[in-house]
């Protein structure tokens, strides 16, 4: 009998349709049956001898929630027998044609997740803020849960494998040769998923709640494409080349496709191509490889309507131009992608999104030395101070939307668009990760306009991770007066255009292991952050402002290891200006 190595996961769902994403051991017919009726069936396809399903629900009735079971070749797999998990379900929002102030969504978002260890193991980066909401809400299965759980980049490690998984890789080959300890090809990738995603508090909650996925560095390697420089020195290497081959097709396989809705899958020709196959390794891997050479040949970022909630997901790795003089964080036909979805039927949604797993606003200090940085590089001042600069732009990340000044010039002209005009938005919001640490900031106009819309960039990170308190340290020295004064002199040093926004951080730093959640009803929005506690001991996170205890002291209490729990450690409201004067 087929086994199913790894999900379900949910990915997809709308009105009537969903996608639920599996890994089984051998070609198998997966099938999903909902209790109301609705459901589909796959054959598997293979990649890299592994064989999976991302099988399209149909059927469902809007508005509504149905636990569904999943079969291999007739044989229940999921749930598991005797699961002490409450039943996967999935739940459709409510039709389009619905008053849109009845309209109600919930999403969750943070990035950096680093596999947690088993339960009876020491976690050396403290508790993992999506299994403890995971186990917050398996306890209490009357707590309401996301609509959509957005992963801003970071699901896994391929260069900081844990200790289980450089057993793994010493098993497989020599690891005192390059790349080390690290993730090596395709294979070694699916171990870093299993890992991940098999923890089973995690595993149930991507099977209830679906999911937007993008990737950032990490998921392939730590500061990924940083500059021209940094390729050459990459592509050098004797390792590199099938290390990100399989980032990508791995990325494919695991993320990628159940951000596809199921008309955008049917139009796949790749997906068609490799399901029509016994064995589609050769062309997902000729597909990567097409990729990298030419980032025109995929596309990465997404979008996604819910009611009248506007998401577009962004790639800010894989279509970066890095030559010295055009630098840009994406390639012409990427921003104008960008650009059409954006601004497309303008007026039809309330509130827009946009997933960049790389913050927009950062620390004043941070972006005005990432923009000294860049014009230092591009030799502003001479091909010493270039040299120089180069190197300390790969050893201090220096990479962010403040790299590129022209496309964070670009980018902010147009959130201003969006968020003008008598049809905008209630909220602009830009939600990010990366810089392990949360924060809320907003900017501001030095010519005194201002859009309709409330603009604000969310950053929440990580999600299980930690960060020295030497960078706690910086990331706080960043936002101070004094901060910003040290990056105004960058700033004239480089002799820099002043940008045509200013922004003050209105919330946090957090720092911890945490979660952010927005609650969209209609026009009005709010934001909560919940961090992971253990209450024994209080590691981490300390829940407050600048490491102070939690706002409200709201808590939900987890039942995966005694003392762990969610504390809330902000609650805010966030409206439009419409609504605020009126």
């Amino acid at each position: 009998m087929a086994v199913l190595l790894l999900g379900p996961l949910l990915r997809y769902v709308d009105e009537i349709s969903a996608t639920v994403w599996v890994e089984t051991d051998r070609p198998c017919e997966v099938h999903v049956r909902c209790e109301n009726g609705a459901g589909g069936a796959e054959r598997t396809w293979q990649v890299g001898g592994h064989h999976y399903a991302l099988v399209p629900v149909a059927g469902l009735t809007p508005g509504s929630e149905t636990p569904y079971r999943v079969l291999l070749d007739g044989g229940q797999v999921w749930p598991l027998p005797d699961s002490r998990f409450p039943d996967s379900t999935i739940h459709t929002p409510a039709a389009p044609g619905d008053d849109p102030a009845d309209q109600h969504l919930r999403v969750a978002f943070g990035s950096c997740r680093w596999a947690a260890p088993p339960a009876d193991s020491h976690d050396p980066v403290g508790p993992d803020a999506l299994d403890t909401l995971a186990a917050t809400l398996a306890a209490d299965p009357a707590r309401q849960r996301p609509d959509v759980l957005l992963l801003l980049g970071d699901q896994v490690y391929a260069d900081q494998t844990s200790d289980a998984t450089a057993q793994l890789l010493a098993a497989r080959r020599d690891t005192s040769e390059p790349p080390w300890k690290q993730v090596a090809d395709y294979e070694e990738y699916t171990h870093l998923y299993a890992e991940s995603w098999l923890d089973p508090e995690v595993r149930w909650l991507l099977s209830t709640v679906p999911s937007c996925l993008i990737f950032d560095d990490h998921d392939v390697i730590d500061d990924w494409n940083t500059s021209a420089a940094w390729q050459t020195r990459m592509r050098a290497t004797s390792w590199w080349r099938e290390r990100l081959l399989g980032g990508l097709m791995s990325y494919w396989v695991y993320q990628h496709l159940g951000n596809l809705s199921p008309a955008e899958l049917e139009k796949d020709e790749l997906y068609a191509r490799v399901r029509a196959l016994p064995d589609g390794t050769d062309l997902v891997r000729e597909f990567a490889a097409a990729a990298d050479a030419d980032p025109g040949c995929a596309r990465w970022s997404y979008r996604r309507d819910f009611g009248r909630v506007r998401l577009v997901m962004i790639d800010t790795r894989a279509t970066r131009v890095l030559d010295e003089g055009r630098r840009a964080m994406l390639d012409p036909a990427e921003a104008e992608w960008l650009r059409e979805q954006i601004l497309a039927d303008h007026g039809a949604y309330d509130h827009l999104l946009i997933g960049s797993s790389l913050p927009w606003l950062l620390p004043n200090l941070i972006h005005d030395a990432e923009g000294w940085n860049a014009a230092l590089c591009a030799g502003a001042r001479g091909a010493r101070w270039a040299r120089r600069s180069e190197s300390l732009r790969q050893r201090a990340d220096l990479e962010h939307w403040a790299a590129f000044p022209e496309s964070f010039a670009a980018l902010t002209d147009l959130l201003v668009e969006a968020g003008s005009g008598d049809a905008a938005p209630a909220t602009v919001c830009v939600l990010s990760g990366d810089v392990h640490h949360a924060y809320v900031a907003e900017p501001h106009w030095h010519d005194g306009s201002e859009p309709a819309g409330r603009v604000l960039q969310l950053t929440c990170s990580p999600v299980h991770n930690s960060i020295p308190a030497t960078m706690r340290a910086g990331f706080r020295f960043g936002w101070s007066r004094l901060g910003r004064r040290l990056g105004h002199a960058l700033a004239r040093h480089a002799r820099l255009d002043r940008p045509s926004i200013g922004w003050r951080r209105t919330g946090g730093p957090w720092f911890g292991n945490q979660l952010m959640t927005l609650t969209l009803n209609g026009r009005a929005a709010r934001l909560r952050l919940d961090q992971a506690q253990d209450g024994k001991s209080g590691k981490d996170g300390k829940s407050g402002k600048d490491g102070k205890d939690g706002k409200d002291g709201k808590s939900g209490q987890s039942g995966k290891s005694g003392g762990v729990r969610l504390v809330c450690a902000w609650d805010e409201v966030l409206t439009g200006r419409q609504e605020r004067d009126g």
